[in-house]
């Protein structure tokens, strides 16, 4: 009886996203391209999840390896490049490189702990959009042998656009938001698959030990450089399927939109929802996306309509979606303040923070 109780949430959470954009286009709600764009950054969280989450590095430039992933696949479908590879080729591709980067910027950084990770990681989150915007006109010279001559890889600033897109038993993916949203449903699924095993592995449980004294981890003959390397790895090539997707379904790429702001929102979905927890991160991440895509969205409108009924200018050309950064911040100040570990923490780390909390009270006290 208690194994049918536990399946039968997840049987019922599974019908609910079966048929809910069935139930959206029935009754147009017109909300099915948010929560797309809101599993996108689910799976961009769960990745995060596993550097943060488990791992315990603190990584403020996650969006880079987003934008790693996204222009893997802008480049190698671009027609411009003469490409235009399979998009379910190109995907693996954009996880493999996703990965590999995570390898070549945690090789030499990992060492550093603390603030002094976190300001490297920034630094590539800042560097990774510099580049792109500005490898448009390569040249590469060695000796008298020329490479590459004003080669144009990603477009500049202008971006790479179009972008190719999926085709499946020659169905091709387009306008319609329906088929996209079943195509992120399934990454979404291998992403919290993979997630769930990561966290019950012999790996998940080296992480969780690096992640509460590295010392004692490595004394237990835990490698900390090979493991938060494996951490960056991983975390990473989750951000190479939501780089895919996001370039496909965009059908263009900017360096724009893979600014500072987004590694801070994944981080605020991980945090909000709770470090370390898979049900948090999916819960935290869908309703920071809704909050912000949705609900200020119609609220806005609301507003607007106030204004012109009441004849007052400014709630007429006001926009609340200016405000979602205040917004965000505010919560993040509450759920620091009442509930440190998240809305949804995992079992193992609200124990493990109460009990430094109790700890130091009983210090405190002596």
């Amino acid at each position: 009886m208690a194994k049918h109780q536990r399946i039968l949430p997840w049987v019922v959470g599974a019908i609910c996203l079966l048929i809910y954009p069935f139930v959206d286009q029935a009754l147009n709600l017109q909300t099915l391209y948010a929560v797309t764009d809101a599993a996108v950054f689910v799976v961009l969280a769960l990745g995060l999840n596993i550097v943060v989450g488990y791992a315990g590095l603190l990584d403020l430039g996650y969006a880079a390896f987003f934008a790693i992933g996204a222009y893997t696949t802008g480049v190698l479908t671009w027609p411009a490049h003469g490409l235009e590879w399979n998009f379910w080729i190109v995907l693996w591709l954009s996880v493999v490189i996703a990965a590999l980067f995570g390898v070549i910027i945690g090789a030499p950084t990992l060492r550093a702990r603390g603030d002094y990770l976190a300001i490297i990681t920034l630094a590539f989150g800042e560097v990774i959009p510099i580049a792109f915007r500005n490898l448009w006109n390569l040249d590469i010279r060695i000796g008298g042998w020329v490479l590459l001559e004003n080669f144009n890889l990603t477009n500049g600033p202008q971006g790479l656009n179009p972008v190719g897109r999926p085709t499946l038993f020659g169905f091709e993916f387009g306008f319609d938001p329906l088929p996209w949203y079943f195509l992120i449903l399934v990454i979404g699924v291998l992403v919290v698959l993979a997630s769930h095993r990561l966290e019950n592995s012999r790996l998940g449980r080296a992480w969780v030990a690096i992640r509460e004294d590295e010392t004692a981890a490595a004394c237990m003959g835990v490698d900390p450089i090979r493991t938060k390397l494996l951490a960056f790895a991983l975390g990473a090539s989750f951000s190479g399927f939501a780089g895919a997707f996001y370039a496909a379904k965009l059908q263009a790429i900017f360096p724009e939109l893979f600014r500072f702001q987004v590694s801070i929102v994944i981080l605020c979905m991980v945090i909000l929802g709770g470090m370390g927890s898979i049900k948090g991160v999916v819960i935290g991440g869908m309703f920071i996306m809704f909050f912000d895509r949705v609900i200020l969205a119609q609220a806005t409108q609301g507003v607007r309509g106030l204004g012109r009924i009441l004849n007052v200018t400014p709630l007429m050309n006001v926009d609340l979606q200016l405000w979602r950064w205040l917004c965000f911040g505010a919560t993040l100040i509450v759920v620091m303040v009442l509930r440190p570990e998240g809305l949804f923490p995992s079992q193992r780390w609200r124990a493990e923070l109460h009990a430094t909390e109790e700890a130091g009270t009983e210090v405190a006290t002596r």
